[in-house]
């Protein structure tokens, strides 16, 4: 098995939304934009990452979050991401429901004409841009290494990640599967926000829409829903961590290995495939379920 590490690319700690912000963030400058608003969950990595990269830029950065993971406690609510995210200089808005929020965004617009909204997980047709380019750099290092993986396994949210990668391997005529591993919702919502994006992505571009017939859209380790994690995600964060030193999230990668340790026990991925798999990120968010980790990784 390869990993790509995506969680060690330098700024905030790291992460995938990195590769979609320098897409989205310059076209902000190039607008003349001097106050970013985004939105996610409490735990979000996007947040987090949006404020460093705004703080590099000289950006103001709000973000609002909405409590809508079933978790609390003062680990959830007041260390990883949330910490960093003050650390960098965000200002902070946390609600309790979707509609508090859409009101908190519309006000912060309305403050001041030079804003930018940026949708959760800078999952547009822009945002998916960052990881169109990481399909060539993919094929790059695959080249370089020479061997080419026949499978790719990435996890699945707001779809901007996937979008990209499955336009730019298109693009590039690269043929390898792709398990696309969905983190919060079933596999026929997955696809419609997946369609979606790849469309955008592709009129962005001004290229024909791909056919998806190598992607597969996986859902059994969704769980309960977001945010919240499986005896599978803990199992497979342990087995990351203890057999190659690598530290996964409870919420994007940790789903993904679960999905990807269960096809290995199950024969659907065996022995003589070479799978590579896509390290998002998320090593803060693992300190907001710190009480839940300790007690899964020592039982």
């Amino acid at each position: 098995m390869l990993v790509k590490r995506d969680d060690v690319n330098g700024l905030g700690v790291g992460g995938n939304k990195l590769r979609k912000l320098e897409f989205l963030l310059g076209r902000a400058l190039a607008d003349g934009v001097d106050t970013v608003i985004t939105s996610g969950a409490l735990q979000t990595n996007h947040g987090r990452q949006t404020a460093a990269a705004c703080a590099a830029l000289g950006l103001r950065c709000e973000l609002v979050l909405v409590r809508e993971v079933p978790r609390s406690g003062e680990h959830y609510e007041g260390s990883g991401n949330l910490l960093l995210d003050r650390l960098y200089g965000a200002r902070v808005h946390v609600l309790d429901t979707a509609e508090q929020a859409e009101q908190r965004r519309a006000e912060l617009l309305a403050d001041s004409g030079r804003t930018r909204l940026i949708p959760v997980g800078g999952s547009d047709g822009v945002g998916a841009l960052g990881y169109v380019a990481a399909a060539a750099e993919l094929v790059e290092q695959c080249a370089e290494r020479g061997g080419w993986p026949t499978r790719l396994v990435v996890p699945l949210g707001s779809a901007g990640t996937a979008a990209g990668l499955v336009v730019g391997i298109a693009m590039l005529g690269w043929e390898v599967e792709i398990d696309l591993v969905s983190v919060s919702r079933a596999s026929a919502q997955a696809w419609t926000q997946l369609r979606l994006l790849v469309d955008q992505t592709c009129e962005v571009l001004g290229v024909p829409v791909p056919p998806l017939d190598r992607v597969r859209v996986l859902d059994r380790a969704v769980g309960p829903g977001y945010g919240v994690p499986t005896d599978q995600v803990w199992q497979a964060l342990a087995a990351f961590g203890r057999t190659e030193g690598i530290t996964l999230d409870p919420v994007y990668t940790g789903k993904a290995a679960a999905e990807l340790l269960m096809a290995v026990a199950e024969g659907s991925i065996d022995a003589g495939q070479t799978v590579l798999f896509l390290h998002t990120g998320g090593l803060p968010g693992l300190f907001g379920y710190a009480p839940e980790a300790l007690a899964a990784l020592q039982s």
